[in-house]
């Protein structure tokens, strides 16, 4: 349940937040009463966000949004690198662009983001928070998601490496761990495993399902109510962490 005035007074900027946890993180830091601005490819369509539309890929494009929200909502005080993609493909039938457009999307744009959002928070000099997106699948191998899988375990060092790095400027760094979430990619990764394994898509999903203990898929809600905590005071001795979201599934 979000809580009203947690985040009041607090400039929000989350990468990938037209649809599924990019927009149900938007969405929470604004019940929650913070300036939000939502920067993706397409237009992020909720009540009072500012929507900045971009690559965030592309290096420009990035730091010309972090600049325009400083300007915009007096400061960042939380940067959410939630921009990613997925895609099921055997590992011999790769092209190298396949393996390349995964690391740029999933990889690089969690460096530019966290780069750009690191700067203006040391020259702000109030601290931060930094929030990154990582995966279930950045801690295990899966079949035919090498390249998604290598990304997300990516994104853990490069986590924890600012961290540790970035700690003497109050700047925390941490990254989420969602498991099976129910968002708008399901249909296609569904479709990409069933091409696989020779399932139906609708057996793909209802084998997945049974893997999570909790008995349930995750919802946008349950990711975004832990990025929420994570940019509080009361996790302010938190930073370097993967805080998982799974229903039990992998638990560590």
């Amino acid at each position: 349940m979000s809580e009203p005035n947690r985040h009041k007074g607090k400039s929000v900027l989350v990468t990938g937040s037209a649809s599924g946890i990019g927009l149900g993180i938007v969405e929470r830091f604004l019940a929650e009463g913070a300036q939000v601005a939502g920067f993706d490819l397409h237009e992020t369509q909720a009540n009072g966000v500012l929507s900045i539309n971009g690559d965030a890929t592309d290096e420009a494009a990035v730091q010309a949004a972090v600049d325009r929200v400083v300007a915009e909502h007096g400061g960042l005080d939380v940067m959410v690198c939630n921009a990613g993609v997925i895609a099921v493909q055997p590992v011999v039938e790769m092209e190298f662009a396949e393996w390349q457009r995964v690391m740029d999307i999933n990889v690089n744009s969690v460096f530019l983001g966290s780069r750009a959002a690191a700067r203006a928070m040391i020259a702000q000099g109030r601290g931060g928070v930094i929030i990154n997106a990582s995966s279930g699948a950045g801690r295990r191998g899966v079949p035919n998601l090498s390249h998604y899988c290598a990304s997300k375990a990516a994104i853990l060092m490069l986590t924890q490496s600012l961290a540790i790095e970035l700690a003497p400027h109050k700047i925390r760094s941490n990254c989420y761990v969602p498991g099976h979430i129910e968002t708008p990619f399901w249909g296609g990764i569904a479709e990409g495993f069933a091409k696989v394994t020779g399932q139906t898509p609708e057996a793909v999903i209802e084998g997945f399902r049974q893997t999570v203990p909790w008995g349930r898929f995750g919802t946008a809600d349950d990711v975004a109510a832990a990025v929420s905590w994570l940019a509080t005071p009361d996790a302010e001795y938190v930073s370097g962490q993967a805080i998982a979201m799974n229903g039990a599934e992998f638990p560590f």
